[in-house]
């Protein structure tokens, strides 16, 4: 995976290098310490993954991120901050953000979710998601919502444990044995019954209620 490192800061880039380049399979192929700069430089390296802050000089990362989706749809783009409020998660993922993390995260997370970027899977820090869920809902033991009482079928149950996980259909049907329509079937089952219309947010309330 070719990666592309979007910070200000030199130290943080040099220890991301550090921690990527350091893998079998990621190669760190540019850094730019603005928005501007990574949208200037990403086209010539070519990257599959960009890792990006959010508060830089100049226009930011949320700008930059929608610059580069739109110019380079194929690019997923791992947002790494130290941001967790509302604003900037929602701002992140509608500009195009696949993945969104938190710069205290330890040094294997960061390299499994820049990999789940690049296979187009959507990893989320748990502790960003409640940002992006209406509502204070609390966790029962059991895995259920206690605020909203919601019970789910043993297979929706799993399959919302591999969603949350970033998993794709395909990936799910393979580790649950079962066809990948059948897959399809229990997650717009399982969407219906939580109150969501997509894998992202069937994520995060996953994630949020325990899954």
């Amino acid at each position: 995976m070719r990666v592309l490192i979007v910070d200000d800061h030199a130290l943080v880039r040099s220890g991301l290098r550090a921690v990527l380049d350091a893998t079998d399979d990621c190669q760190v192929v540019g850094e730019a310490s603005t928005g501007e700069e990574a949208v200037a430089l990403a086209p010539d390296v070519a990257p599959d993954v960009v890792v990006m802050d959010l508060s830089m000089p100049g226009a930011g990362g949320v700008p930059a991120t929608a610059a580069l989706r739109a110019a380079m749809p194929v690019v997923r783009v791992l947002v790494l901050t130290t941001f967790a409020d509302d604003g900037r998660v929602r701002a992140a993922l509608a500009a195009g953000a696949t993945g969104y993390l938190l710069k205290d995260a330890a040094p294997d997370e960061v390299v499994r979710a820049v990999r789940a970027a690049a296979r187009d899977e959507t990893p989320i820090d748990p502790r960003v998601a409640r940002a992006l869920l209406p509502g204070g809902t609390s966790h029962a033991s059991d895995g259920t919502s206690a605020a909203a009482g919601v019970q789910l079928p043993p297979r929706e149950r799993d399959v919302l444990v591999r969603i949350a996980r970033g998993l794709s259909n395909r990936q799910i049907a393979t580790e649950l044995g079962i066809a990948e329509r059948t897959v399809k079937v229990h997650a717009g089952s399982l969407f219906r019954r939580i109150g969501v219309s997509d894998r992202t947010s069937a994520a995060l309330w996953g994630r949020d209620h325990g899954y």
